[in-house]
């Protein structure tokens, strides 16, 4: 019998965490984790640890966006998907903040224990991705309102979470590690493209440069088959020169979602529907493509 307003508080800060998105927390540092296995035992409760202060640092930069998105009127009654949840629910944009504020204390306090027990280097990392993190869309000059979202984004929440969950482990960085975060950091950022290909008129209207507003459409859907090409491109190659095991090639098993994703982008300029299927494959893509990647290296590790 509820209707949209009758929602509690709870659930609805909770649909402004965006949790089609936390996959691409999940997805790197289970990666980086289960790459260090081939260096050192895996210390389980700095996974954990790990985990969740990620989880953390983007939720509250989801929220961050979302009230930043409100205070400067950008989202409305009208605006598409979870933005302008504020507006449509009544929700205290206070609240909203205090939340992703307490999430940022959640993070560094458990910030402290990693860096307890792997390195205290670790403090400045985490006190520049908490800054960007805010920065995305708070400051003077959001990120996020810039041609440069996609880029930090994905070395912040794909490429770097996965050498950090690697480097806690074995206090080491090796080649296999870089190499094997690259497409992670190219698919997180295609998670935030795919954001802003669904959001282009609005982004226009509210006065952002954003990578996609500057290419148009059709390219950016172009640039975002290119970005899923390099990304599965780049397994098949490290493993043709001998850097990681043939068994993470299994991760082509999930090509069907990219392409899916992409179809759907192309019929979505006619048909408004087909953005949610292609939101939800491109967070879909990130999400098997790491997960098949680590077992894929998982199996190579036991076998």
């Amino acid at each position: 019998m509820g209707t949209e307003k009758e929602i509690s508080s709870a659930k609805l800060i909770w649909k402004m965490t965006r949790p089609h998105t936390l996959t691409a927390t999940f997805s790197p540092v289970i990666l980086g984790t289960v790459a260090s296995l081939y260096v050192a035992k895996i210390d389980w409760l700095l996974f954990i640890a790990m985990m969740v202060a990620c989880l953390a640092l983007q939720i509250a930069t989801n929220l961050f966006n979302e009230y930043y998105d409100f205070k400067r009127g950008l989202d409305t009654a009208d605006s598409v998907g979870i933005g302008g949840g504020i507006v449509r629910h009544g929700l205290k944009p206070k609240n909203v903040l205090t939340v992703a504020l307490l999430l940022y204390v959640v993070a560094a306090i458990i910030g402290v224990y990693i860096c307890m027990n792997s390195s205290w280097w670790l403090v400045v990392i985490g006190l520049i991705g908490m800054a960007v993190g805010y920065l995305y869309t708070g400051g003077p000059l959001p990120i996020a309102y810039t041609p440069f979202g996609e880029l930090v984004s994905g070395l912040l929440m794909g490429t770097c979470f996965v050498l950090i969950a690697f480097f806690i482990q074995t206090n080491t960085i090796t080649t296999e590690s870089v190499l094997i975060s690259i497409p992670i950091g190219i698919l997180v950022g295609a998670i935030n493209m795919s954001n802003n290909i669904r959001d282009i008129e609005e982004d226009i209207k509210g006065g952002r440069k954003t990578l996609v507003i500057l290419l148009g459409r059709e390219k950016a859907v172009v640039t975002l088959a290119i970005a899923f090409f390099i990304a599965y491109l780049w397994i098949a190659v490290i493993v043709w020169m001998g850097y990681i095991s043939p068994w993470a090639l299994v991760m082509f098993l999930g090509l069907r979602k990219p392409i899916s994703a992409i179809q759907s982008f192309q019929k979505g300029a006619k048909d408004p529907g087909y953005m949610r299927i292609a939101m939800k494959s491109t967070a879909m893509t990130n999400t098997i493509f790491g997960f098949l990647l680590s077992a894929g290296l998982l199996i190579s590790y036991l076998f």
